[in-house]
């Protein structure tokens, strides 16, 4: 992880990166349940889930959500601040054993309330190993314009 100062100007409409992948594993499920207190059985109890039409333990989707996210947190922009995320959709499921990475492509600038500022918007996907989106949202960025 490392500084690297980005101004609204250097954002590129359709500019992509792509991050590592990262395998989930049980101990997310639960770290991310004691976190959260959603020891819900869809998450928890492997047994109930062979009974059910999905027949695995599914991730959290807030945990996919975070691991997702957190993967796409390789550098510092200290022109750059966080406003949230719009549109957020849980595509396809995730299970112990799977490998998600994240794709970000720029999506939307705009001009901000701030005329020192503008708007970015990062459309982010995330990605299983068999290329198949299981999770997608908007990063909504406020970030600072060259003077």
């Amino acid at each position: 992880m490392y500084f690297k100062s980005t101004f609204f100007e250097d954002y590129q409409l359709n500019e992509k990166r792509v991050t590592l992948g990262r395998t989930i594993t049980e101990t997310d499920f639960v770290v991310h349940a004691g976190h959260t207190g959603d020891f819900f059985p869809h998450h928890m109890d492997e047994e109930w889930c062979k009974t059910q039409p999905f027949g695995q333990r599914i991730a959290h989707g807030t945990m996919v959500f975070a691991i997702g996210i957190g993967l796409t947190a390789s550098e510092i922009n200290p022109e750059a601040f966080s406003k949230g995320y719009d549109r957020m959709r849980f595509v396809k499921p995730v299970h112990i054993g799977d490998t998600i990475h994240s794709e970000i492509t720029i999506s939307e600038k705009g001009e901000a309330k701030r005329p020192e500022m503008g708007t970015v918007t990062e459309h982010v996907e995330i990605i299983n190993q068999r290329g198949e989106v299981v999770m997608v949202c908007d990063h909504l960025l406020l970030v600072k314009k060259k003077n």
